[in-house]
């Protein structure tokens, strides 16, 4: 098992790419702190986990506030004694559809960057000193492909996902001599509850129409599944990886090449 006796907090794992990691890493031995915004759907994950004989708890927190992180992080030790990997993974968007510079108000864009990239900053530095202390530790953020290939003008929520991939290349600098790796991931469109939130006011036929319009910018031909992520995820946070740090790996089925 390539996590055997590891404790891992993923962010955001009540559902989608989250809910994916957090099984993935379940699946290979790892007891894992499932976050979410509200507590029902991160219970539920760590339900399924209990149940395949491992620890898990959920803990709802919001990641934008420090003080729920913090008191997230002190849960945690508290009950597991470390954290050996920290997923960053919880953020989004508002709303569906375009969000161009004149038509995003300033609380959108303050919200966007708190969930998207302040968040991500404040688990790493309540973790760091754990994993210094330990000499050991592994961090995946999630970025976006959209942070270097843009596919429609959301320039919020992309400019939030380019603050990560800094982010991780400054943080990966700074704890290389830890041995504490720092990495990004860059999901390409992923059918996951990501796009069914967003589009939840859209009938069945405007979702699947553009669901395959999305399948058919893939070099693949075909949308990601929380699973594909999942997988890179568990490379990034296993020994597998263990000379890997400050990489941003894209995870889009061939994006951002340009399918035939």
């Amino acid at each position: 098992m390539l996590l055997k006796d590891r404790v891992a907090v993923v962010t955001g794992g009540a559902k989608g790419i989250g809910k994916g990691i957090c099984l993935k890493f379940a699946e290979e031995g790892c007891n894992v702190i499932v976050n979410a915004l509200h507590i029902e759907g991160a219970g539920k994950v760590a339900e399924e986990i209990r149940a395949m004989g491992l620890r898990s708890i959920a803990i709802a927190a919001d990641v934008s506030n420090s003080t729920q992180v913090n008191d997230m992080i002190t849960r945690t030790i508290k009950e597991f004694g470390k954290i050996d990997i920290l997923v960053n993974n919880a953020g989004g968007i508002l709303t569906a559809g375009e969000a161009d510079i004149e038509n995003i108000t300033e609380e959108d864009w303050d919200r966007i960057i708190d969930v998207n990239l302040k968040g991500q900053f404040l688990c790493c530095r309540a973790v760091v000193p754990y994993m210094k202390k330990n000499r050991y530790g592994k961090i995946v953020n999630i970025s976006s492909m959209g942070a270097i290939h843009p596919p429609a003008p959301i320039i919020h929520y992309h400019s939030a996902k380019g603050g990560v991939i800094s982010l991780t290349t400054n943080l990966a600098f700074e704890l290389a001599r830890y041995n504490i790796t720092v990495n990004a991931i860059l999901p390409g469109p992923v059918h996951s509850e990501f796009f069914v939130d967003l589009l939840k006011e859209r009938s069945d036929k405007e979702k699947g129409e553009l669901f395959s319009t999305l399948a058919g910018r893939v070099p693949m031909q075909r949308m990601g599944m929380p699973e594909d992520i999942a997988g890179v995820a568990l490379f990034l946070a296993s020994a597998l990886s263990s000379y890997v740090t400050g990489e941003a790996i894209n995870a889009g089925g061939g994006l951002p090449l340009t399918p035939d």
